[in-house]
């Protein structure tokens, strides 16, 4: 992937980010399930492990969050961590540790980094909802003020209800491989549809012929958000 790291480096302006060691970084925040960016500033600061993974040398200073936060959009708008996702995929395939025709789908609930606090009432609700027959739901009268994209969400009538967003992931049935993921808003139909989304991508490069999935894709469930 040095071609495409490489043409994210500007050639004018101030020394950014590296792009591999942001992707490094991201890892090990996803891995270890640090809760922030400020965290895991903070522990590249002083766990050596975290700096000789990432190849931070010892004697320079970890990046300012601020910056780490602004890099990070960027890398991510340019597409580089789903080719770098892809392209662990085809090593994958090219020691033939994948399943091409058996997989299984599933997803699960993301809570988002934001407070319960933040969910307040938009200044502008619309008078057609998104429910059944044009219903205004709560999602359509209230939003996040820090991370507009979660949705006040609870997956069962025994849990309560948080801000979080829906993670769908497609895994082939060999040794359990992830081979495709997404992210979408909660809603009743979001498995079901980011099923059929992965599958179809999946399709160019494989050929399915067994999906495994559980009722919460095959029925409806009763939350509501």
């Amino acid at each position: 992937m040095g071609s495409e790291f490489e043409g994210l480096y500007s050639k004018i302006g101030r020394p950014s980010i590296p792009p591999e060691q942001l992707l490094r970084a991201l890892l090990l925040q996803m891995l270890y399930s640090v809760r922030s960016e400020r965290m895991l500033v903070e522990q590249l600061e002083y766990n050596l492990l975290f700096r000789w993974f990432v190849g931070l040398p010892l004697r320079e200073p970890a990046w300012d969050a601020t910056s780490f936060t602004k890099n990070r959009e960027r890398l991510l708008s340019g597409e580089v961590a789903q080719s770098f996702f892809a392209a662990v995929v085809a090593e994958a395939r090219r020691h033939r540790l994948l399943d091409d025709e058996h997989f299984t789908v599933d997803g699960t609930l993301i809570e988002a980094w934001a407070s319960e606090k933040s969910y307040q009432k938009k200044p502008d609700p619309p008078s057609s909802g998104s429910g059944w027959r044009g219903e205004v739901l709560k999602r359509d009268t209230h939003e996040s003020t820090t991370d507009p994209d979660a949705r006040m969400y609870r997956k069962g009538l025994k849990t309560g209800w948080k801000l979080q967003h829906m993670a769908h992931a497609v895994s082939e049935n060999q040794h359990g491989l992830v081979v495709a993921t997404s992210v979408s808003a909660c809603s009743r139909r979001a498995e079901r549809q980011a099923a059929i989304a992965m599958l179809r991508r999946l399709k160019k490069t494989t050929t399915p012929r067994t999906v495994v999935a559980d009722k919460a894709i095959t029925n409806r469930t009763s939350s509501k958000s």
